[in-house]
């Protein structure tokens, strides 16, 4: 990568994204539900916490790869599912790649504009994520196709309601991208000529299709087609879960536990690992930071399932906090499409690497050898900013 390309943080990597990206791309990237106190608050939780860091003896060396989900990782970092990317022309396949590439596992979305099946052979330590979406018939298909693939695990997502408003106002999202739309949305693309010409070089314009959510012989549904056939689905019960979960035999994560009792409910559905979320403050307004959740949850269950955590990771020192809490890792969405954003692949890999040194960084001043080693000990935690919900 040549140095001009090369940034040193994820906030960085916003700023690129945001000056290549148009206008409405980088805005479906930012938003949040509602007001965005949630947003806020997954950012603000991280800056409450502090350290304990020693000063003499501290390790060499250290070691910063984990296993999570019967996965070897270098880093107790995934990459987290998020739908349709438009951001680049190789979307998910060039987050699968940086990912592959510094030794991390890849989760993919339903919703995702990539077939699992490339995604998989750019990346086979790939994640399936699934919602509660259709007919029990459709979800045991697109498990079968996902398994058929050669994923590794499922993470079924129940973070996401659907939001009403955004008081900042929302992206307008085509439904579909036809000629009227290329020439309503040609003045906001030509003005970002590097990202209007990778996808110009592809002769076709960004998809909105999700092909995952396609059924054996059946059309490949559009994004707001699929989004509504899950608006129009019950919500599952917890025996929804359960029956969910003897379908597939290998590891399943369940997505959004943000209480203790629901964390209890997970591990009586039989689930192996849960992510403490709140999707990134794109559910309910209002609902504590992940971070803040994340100690009630894995003094309730830690000994019993994986535990891991999403929501405002933007640094190293943001998983090291994670990880001393009770997380086995963290998932990131926003920062690796920043960096996707800002380079494609490379700029994937890019903030793989802010990661691994800020990790590295941390670990070295806690005297730590181990990521496996941090625990409560290692960080500051002020009065009254653990949420103790459904003790």
């Amino acid at each position: 990568m040549a140095r001009t390309e090369w940034f040193e943080t994820v906030a960085v990597a916003q700023t690129l994204a945001k000056k290549r990206l148009p206008k409405s791309v980088y805005m479906a990237l930012v938003a949040g539900s509602e007001k965005g106190t949630t947003l806020d608050d997954n950012l603000a939780a991280f800056t409450e916490l502090g350290f304990a860091p020693h000063v003499a003896a501290t390790k060499p060396n250290r070691d910063l790869s984990t296993r999570v989900m019967g996965q070897d990782v270098a880093l107790p970092v995934l990459i987290s599912p998020t739908g349709v990317q438009a951001v680049h022309p190789d979307g998910e396949v060039a987050v699968a790649r940086a990912a592959a590439a510094r030794g991390v596992a890849m989760g993919l979305s339903s919703f995702a504009s990539k077939p699992v099946e490339e995604v998989v052979a750019a990346n086979p330590k790939t994640f399936f994520q699934v919602y509660w979406c259709g007919s029990k018939d459709d979800m045991v298909a697109r498990l079968d196709r996902a398994r058929a693939a050669g994923v590794q695990g499922v993470i079924v997502t129940l973070d996401w309601s659907f939001s009403h408003a955004r008081d900042w106002g929302s992206p307008k999202i085509p439904d579909r991208i036809d000629l009227r739309t290329i020439v309503t949305r040609m003045p906001e693309a030509v003005v970002r000529p590097r990202w209007f010409l990778e996808w110009a070089r592809t002769l076709k314009p960004p998809g909105l299709e999700v092909p995952n959510m396609a059924l054996p012989g059946g059309p490949t549904p559009t994004f707001f087609g699929a989004y509504g056939e899950w608006m129009g689905t019950p919500p599952p019960t917890w025996d929804d879960i359960a029956w969910l979960r003897k379908q597939w035999d290998g590891p399943f994560m369940l997505k959004g536990i943000i209480r203790a009792d629901d964390a209890r409910r997970a591990v009586d559905a039989g689930v192996s690992a849960i992510s403490v979320s709140n999707h990134g403050g794109n559910n309910l307004d209002g609902t504590p930071a992940s971070i803040r959740a994340l100690p009630t949850v894995a003094e309730a269950v830690g000994d019993q399932v994986e535990i891991l955590l999403d929501g405002g990771v933007r640094r190293g020192s943001d998983v090291v906090k994670a990880l001393a809490l009770g997380a086995k890792a963290c998932m990131i969405g926003r920062a690796y499409l920043w960096g996707l954003g800002a380079n494609g692949q490379t700029g994937v890999e890019n903030v793989l690497d802010i990661f691994r040194n800020g990790i590295d960084s941390a670990l070295m001043a806690l005297g730590k050898e181990k990521v496996t080693d941090l625990g409560p000990d290692d960080v500051l935690v002020p009065d009254g900013f653990v949420r103790r919900l459904g003790v």
